[in-house]
């Protein structure tokens, strides 16, 4: 009688998969939030940016006025006085409301982009990653083309091609050209993952690829795409920002940081105070997204603890 072999599967049975293949995710998350924790940096980020959500979901909590009430041309552009701290903007409206209300449209479309964005770069990512040869081709391609187009370039140039666009429309715009780099990322992710010797066992045992890729892949290669996903809300504030100061982005009557600064950048010489305070609440809101994805980076990457 000869010997049994390894593929006997009585004799030599198939390795199990571990109990649950998120249980080594889970335990990083874990790991993580306790590094998160103990850093300032992130509890500071995050307060300044719950602060920021709250003002843009409630701005009447923090503003007495609409953005457009109470306008008096007899005022237009006078700096800080009793009641309006930050002064009155070009039509004469109390400008502390309208940076407050200004909050709304920049933080909206950043994260709408960026949660869309993601998706779209989960999606494709995972397939050209785990199924590889035309799909991966394809993907790829696809990618390269718009990789190809300049972020803010390419969305001046569509915008400018079709006027009359919303908020809705920009956050389009800004999602078909800022899915590329995620996407990549996850790719490469997936395609690190998927011959890892858990995802071979489960293949083994007879999981579908919808099971390995939703309890197996997924859940050990999406962390450094969320880190960039969180790094890319901030950007695309800046871009949205950028894209409303350079024309081509929202057109009144929405109110917006980039907007703002689009109107002061006529008179900040002689009334800066229509520059600095938009300007502040951009750049304070752009900078704790980043510092908050920077500290998300280093609490997942265990080399960085």
């Amino acid at each position: 009688m000869s010997e049994p072999t390894t593929l006997d599967p009585v004799a030599a049975p198939l390795p199990e998969p571990p109990p649950d293949d998120g249980d080594s995710a889970r335990r990083r998350g874990g790991d993580a939030w306790y590094e998160l924790r103990r850093r300032p940096l992130f509890w500071t980020s995050a307060a300044i940016l719950a602060l920021a959500g709250v003002m843009a979901a409630a701005p009447s909590l923090f503003a007495r006025l609409a953005a457009d009430e109470r306008c008096d041309l007899l005022r237009a552009k006078r700096g800080p006085a009793d009641g309006h701290p930050f002064g009155f903007d070009v039509q004469g409206c109390d400008y502390w409301s309208q940076v407050v209300h200004g909050a709304r449209p920049s933080l909206v479309v950043g994260t709408a982009v960026t949660l869309f964005a993601l998706a779209v770069s989960v999606v494709l990512g995972s397939l050209a990653g785990y199924f590889g040869g035309a799909v991966d081709a394809v993907v790829s391609r696809l990618t390269d083309v718009f990789f190809g187009l300049p972020f803010v370039l390419g969305a001046t140039v569509i915008l400018v091609a079709f006027p009359g666009h919303g908020m809705w429309a920009i956050t389009l715009v800004l999602v078909a050209l800022g899915w590329t780099t995620m996407t990549r990322i996850m790719r490469s992710q997936v395609i690190a993952v998927r011959e890892a010797d858990y995802v071979l066992a489960a293949r083994a045992l007879g999981a579908g690829h919808l099971r390995v890729m939703t309890r197996h892949i997924l859940p050990n290669a999406f962390a450094p795409v969320f880190v960039v996903a969180m790094l890319n809300v901030g950007n695309v504030i800046a871009g949205e920002a950028t894209l409303d100061y350079l024309g081509v982005g929202l057109q009144y009557p929405t109110v917006s940081w980039g907007l703002q600064l689009n109107t002061a950048q006529d008179f900040y010489a002689d009334h800066p105070h229509l520059l600095v305070f938009p300007a502040l609440f951009l750049s304070v809101t752009v900078l704790s997204f980043l510092l908050l994805g920077d500290a998300v980076r280093d609490a997942l990457d265990p080399r960085l603890r």
